[in-house]
């Protein structure tokens, strides 16, 4: 059981899916997951919290031992968990923390600033000066911007950059860090294009397109509406506008630009539908997702490329001209450049009760993909309500080829997305 349940872990942490294409929609009352069922939920959350965690973190860190370590901080990341027993573990891999190894080491900075914005702030600020890993040195540098963003903090954080990494303008990882020391709370107040301009170009592209509409407080879900090939939005039968419930937020709900960071904002080619083999993620069926540099660019594109054609131009070229240097809209584009890749958009088994105390409960966190709502049968498996399944099937069923999902953060207000504030937007 302790392994299946790492297994999983680690695989919803490193985003690796394991899919294939559908040639056909389920009927979403014959979609069963038996780790829905009250009594595995039971069994999995006891060996999670009291082995996984608790009985690895009662151990003395050593160099056989400290992939245990990593497992618990890998459980502690998705499920958020928190008290004596994690600050306690924690504390023994931050006095590990000059010799322990690079996973170990980056386990333990996500889930610190997965769980504990504040607490470790001194912690972390000792560990930055002797880090000359260039990842792991952004993970620590992003907690300590978090915790103090003021402008004193920030030139602190770049000076001790440029001491650590002369050349640090050369490594993609910093480059991007370097951004976003500077820039990242102005976007905030930047101001978004119209999107009314962003639908009436895709109506004269004529390609269907998918909108995940969020804040940039990523604790408040989002919600999905699907424009058609023809320009019209996708309604029911009764010409209401269909929306979709998404949270775009990790676990960690790190920075876009880090592995499993919460979903970056951007452009995404869609690939069709598929059926995940992740216990976690469940069956529902998922929507196929590429970042640019993920796959060769004429997928991406959906069209062969001349020889030496700007696949940066053809980036830019998905937008109308007032959208074009909304910088917000490079995130997808720099987090591919970066390496970052499967992030797609599904459905999820996770039990909900995890995360009852926060905004976005009843929807669960991912590692960095788009997460609908799901509700099950806890007696019998069966999925009751699902918008994941309603948004793939709106989707898929809608006439023409596969287009591309834009993530946009519509603004920084401290609450879900409304279907009311889309519909006066579209009106």
């Amino acid at each position: 059981m302790k392994k299946r349940i790492l297994y999983l872990i680690v695989c919803i942490q490193t985003a690796i899916f394991c899919v294939g294409t559908t040639h056909a929609q389920p009927i979403q009352q014959q979609i069963w997951s038996d780790y829905v069922l009250e009594d595995k939920r039971a069994r999995l959350d006891k060996d999670i919290r009291e082995n996984t965690v608790a009985r690895n973190f009662r151990l003395q860190i050593d160099s056989d031992n400290e992939h245990k370590f990593e497992d618990a901080c890998l459980a502690i990341s998705q499920f958020l968990f928190t008290g004596p027993e994690i600050m306690n573990g924690f504390n023994k891999m931050f006095a590990a923390y000059s010799w322990a190894e690079y996973d170990t080491k980056r386990a333990l900075l996500e889930a610190v600033y997965a769980v504990y914005p504040n607490e470790y702030s001194d912690s972390v600020a000792s560990k930055i000066k002797i880090e000359t890993d260039a990842d792991l040195f952004a993970l620590n540098a992003v907690y300590l911007l978090r915790h103090d963003s003021s402008v004193n903090n920030q030139n602190d954080l770049k000076i001790a950059m440029v001491e650590r990494f002369p050349g640090y303008d050369t490594i993609a990882v910093l480059a991007q860090l370097e951004k976003y020391i500077n820039g990242y709370e102005a976007s905030k107040h930047l101001r978004r294009p119209d999107l009314r301009s962003l639908f009436k170009h895709q109506r004269m592209i004529g390609r269907k397109v998918i909108y995940s509409l969020q804040r940039w407080n990523r604790d408040y879900p989002g919600l999905a509406i699907i424009q058609h090939a023809n320009g019209e939005f996708a309604r029911d039968n009764d010409g209401r506008l269909l929306v979709f419930q998404q949270l775009a937020r990790s676990g960690s709900d790190l920075p876009y630009f880090l592995r499993n960071g919460s979903t970056p904002q951007g452009v995404y080619s869609l690939f069709g539908s598929a059926i995940s083999k992740t216990k976690w993620i469940g069956p529902t069926p998922n929507l196929q997702m590429g970042l640019p540099f993920e796959h060769p660019w004429q997928r991406y594109f959906h069209q062969p490329l001349a020889p030496r054609q700007d696949s940066l131009q053809l980036y830019n070229q998905l937008f109308p001209p007032t959208w074009q240097k909304y910088e917000p809209m490079m995130e997808a584009w720099n987090a591919g450049k970066l390496g970052r890749s499967a992030i797609i958009a599904h459905g999820t088994t996770i039990d909900p009760a995890y995360f009852r105390e926060k905004p976005f409960f009843p929807l669960t966190p991912t590692m960095g993909c788009l997460c609908a709502r799901e509700e099950w049968d806890v007696k019998t498996g069966r999925l009751q309500l699902s918008e994941q399944f309603a948004l793939v099937s709106t989707y898929i069923s809608s006439p023409g080829k596969d287009g591309y999902l834009y993530v946009i953060n519509l603004d920084d207000e401290q609450s879900p997305v409304s279907r009311e504030e889309i519909e006066k937007i579209i009106k």
